[in-house]
């Protein structure tokens, strides 16, 4: 059976998931769930999500939510296709895959998502972004990538020499910022090299705009 991918084209992690999906060429059929209409929220979804979010995959009738979860269990099922390593094997490397992938959800995505929650979420609410909260995510998402250029000086990657599911989870938010005009990666040359690398990943340009 062909992948299943409940979500939203417009939503963050459910293009997170299907970029997992393109880099490990699995085949996906996106099922569109309405978020402005409620959908999430039905009793059909919420026996598969319980707390009535998006994504969610059915592969074969293993169902399973939480987009980084999803991401880890695909990358691990297909290792032997498409990209390989995006969860290394190795002891070592796993270990240095688990650091960058806590820095990613520990010391970006909260203020990556800050960010974007004030200026692009809040709107779609018909909602005034608080803009000292806005300056405080900012100033901190600055001071977080000032490391990042430390860690990106010695390695290619935040995990290492090769591409990992930490790289690939900055990309929804990541481009989200860049969109609304904020310079957070280009003013930095190694955090910029490695931006510029895995926002440019085929993977990526295939849904950025919707999975």
């Amino acid at each position: 059976m062909v992948l299943k991918l409940y979500g939203l084209t417009t939503s963050t992690k459910t293009r997170s998931v299907a970029q997992v999906c393109k880099e490990k060429e699995i085949p996906y059929e996106l099922i569109t769930v309405d978020l402005r209409a409620g959908e999430q929220k039905l009793p059909a979804h919420l026996a598969v999500q319980p707390f009535g979010q998006v994504p969610v995959i059915d592969d074969d009738g293993f169902i399973l939510y939480e987009s980084r979860a999803i991401g880890r269990y695909l990358a691990a099922k297909y290792a032997n296709q498409g990209t390989p390593n995006l969860i290394p094997t190795n002891p070592k490397e796993l270990a240095f895959f688990e650091q960058a992938a806590s820095i990613e959800l520990s010391n970006f995505d909260p203020h990556a998502y800050g960010v974007c929650f004030e200026k692009v979420m809040k709107a779609r609410r018909g909602l005034q972004a608080d803009e000292a909260a806005l300056a405080k995510h900012l100033e901190a998402l600055n001071a977080k990538l000032d490391v990042y250029e430390v860690i990106l000086s010695k390695q290619k990657y935040l995990a290492g020499d090769y591409v990992t599911l930490a790289d690939l989870y900055h990309l929804p938010f990541g481009t989200g910022i860049e969109g609304l005009g904020y310079d957070v990666f280009q003013k930095r040359p190694n955090v910029a090299r490695w931006w510029n690398d895995i926002s440019n990943r085929p993977s990526w340009l295939a849904v950025k705009n919707g999975a």
